[in-house]
């Protein structure tokens, strides 16, 4: 159900409207005055403000600037008796959405709010689609080993060496890759990814070579694989380890002739591709357990980049935790909540197994369940493990 702030010192207009828009099936707040309607906004958000110019304490155009700081996204509406026009006029060109004369007309109203709906939707959508198209996020942190993986990330990015990621899971080693990537000289063209424990054994050769129609059963017209579609630009092996052993000496010719033959086919197809790999396993310990080729190892650990756990980069919780919570604020489209110290030290004293991705679901969480302030009490009572 949307929601409107109504801000306006006559207590009538008010009454009126809140009848009017309740019956429309809009969620209604009310505010007495500026001062009021400012702290009602700061404490949720609201789709739309419906304020009028002329009041005690803190008046439209006042409450109007201060609003837009902020959020400075949510349409206001200025309700304005006759002889306010002007300063009516004076507010829309400081970035009120539109104005309304008093008495209000029922019918142009409802237009008003409807069209600034629809602004705020499509507000909301182009958010989300920014974020699909947008470049690769940053590497936030400035402890000593996130400031080492950008260094090594600026050096080894223009050159053709492989790269071996190593590191737990949800440290980050799939931006680590993107970065190296959107440094390189191959940056124009494509980086493919593919996550090798995702894909069943029998057909990860299908997936990163491709396949003739008619190869196999289920090959009812002929596939382009990964090594293909990535040349020219990177192919992201993610959990390399997880590879079986055929499918890595199909991997190794690759790397070795650049060259790669589909499922099905008798002829080599030349492949341009800078691999990087990533693992959560100890690929040594996987060779001595004959489950991963040591030629492999080698051709693919040319540079081998080890990203810290999040337990071993504490001091970047703080910038993490402001970073998501910013993201958090743009996705859901309501202001940035803030976060007290007392929380903060809490979340550095956290044991954080899952790494960055626990960190940001526990972020997501406080926001979700906590007040306009994230405190201590509420990482004590969604975060810490009960005793």
């Amino acid at each position: 159900m949307p929601s409107i702030l109504i801000i306006d010192d006559e207590k009538a207009i008010r009454k009126t409207l809140t009848e009017i828009l309740g019956y429309e099936g809009y969620k209604i707040d009310e505010a007495s005055d500026g001062e009021e309607g400012l702290r009602k906004f700061k404490e949720k958000p609201y789709d739309i403000v419906l304020c009028d110019i002329k009041m005690p304490r803190l008046d439209g155009i006042e409450f109007l600037e201060r609003a837009k700081e902020i959020n400075p996204e949510t349409p206001i509406i200025i309700i304005s008796g006759h002889g306010n026009i002007e300063t009516a006029v004076e507010a829309v060109r400081k970035g009120a959405y539109d104005y309304i004369s008093k008495p209000p007309d029922l019918n142009r109203m409802l237009i008003t709010l409807r069209n600034a709906m629809d602004k705020t939707t499509l507000v909301a959508e182009a958010k989300v689609l920014k974020r699909k198209v947008s470049k690769t996020q940053e590497i936030i942190g400035e402890s000593s080993p996130i400031r080492k993986i950008k260094d090594t990330i600026n050096k080894i990015a223009p050159t053709e060496a492989r790269v071996l990621i190593t590191g737990e899971n949800g440290v980050g080693k799939e931006l680590v890759a993107r970065w190296i990537h959107e440094k390189s000289y191959r940056s124009a063209h494509s980086l493919v990814e593919v996550n090798c424990a995702a894909i069943p054994g029998e057909l990860i050769e299908s997936e990163l070579f491709g396949h003739e129609k008619g190869s196999f059963t289920s090959a009812v017209k002929q596939r382009i694989g990964k090594f293909e579609q990535a040349s020219g630009g990177t192919l992201f092996l993610d959990e390399i380890g997880d590879m079986s052993l055929s499918s890595q000496a199909k991997v190794l010719r690759a790397l070795q002739e650049g060259k790669i033959t589909r499922v099905g086919a008798d002829r080599d197809i030349n492949v341009d591709v800078r691999v990087i790999a990533a693992t959560n396993k100890d690929l040594l310990k996987e060779v001595e357990n004959k489950n991963f080729r040591l030629d492999l190892y080698h051709r693919l650990g040319v540079i081998i980049l080890h990203v810290p756990s999040l337990n071993d980069r504490i001091s970047d919780v703080p910038l993490l935790t402001d970073h998501f919570l910013q993201d958090i604020a743009e996705q859901y489209g309501q202001p940035k909540k803030n976060i007290d110290k007392r929380a903060i030290d809490l979340l550095q004293k956290y044991k954080w197994t899952g790494n960055i991705r626990e960190l940001r679901n526990v972020v997501e969480r406080l926001v979700i369940l906590s007040g306009k302030t994230i405190s201590a009490e509420d990482v004590e009572n969604y975060v810490m493990p009960k005793k």
